[in-house]
């Protein structure tokens, strides 16, 4: 039996060119466009703000994962790239592409806990289909 934990709303106002907000107002954002001169000052994108939900969802699925392995993994970190993608016969759709961080943890043993992390993410399984997703195990930056 499937049990919902929790369910968010947020409405949007003049799509890419004007608001959206939630009747908590907890989210209340003047959208940019990036695709538009001038307008992309005026705030985020929607793909900038997936990006960042997505990186963050995606990260709790990976430690999920990590501490399910018992591999300690600390100060890791997750960047989601998103891309919106015209297709030949005009329609959209998003390209996503994940990068972890995962000190301590070999690179093969990251793509792994990636690749597990993205069977539960509850967004990668949204996306499942409709857009494309890449994985990428980033090896750590060393000062």
């Amino acid at each position: 039996m499937t049990k919902i934990l929790f369910t968010v709303e947020a409405a949007s106002q003049s799509g890419r060119y004007g608001t959206i907000e939630s009747p908590d107002r907890l989210l209340n954002i003047t959208l940019g466009n990036p695709l538009v001169n001038g307008a992309e000052k005026r705030g985020p994108g929607p793909e900038l703000l997936f990006a960042g939900a997505y990186a963050a969802c995606y990260h709790g699925a990976l430690a999920a994962a990590v501490k399910k392995s018992g591999t300690p993994a600390v100060n890791a970190t997750v960047r989601a790239l998103v891309s919106l993608v015209e297709e030949e016969s005009g329609a959209y759709r998003l390209a996503v592409e994940l990068h972890a961080q995962l000190p301590g943890i070999d690179h093969a043993r990251a793509q792994h806990l990636m690749n597990e992390a993205h069977q539960t993410c509850p967004y990668s399984k949204a996306l499942r289909g409709d857009a494309t997703v890449t994985l990428v195990a980033d090896k750590p930056i060393h000062a």
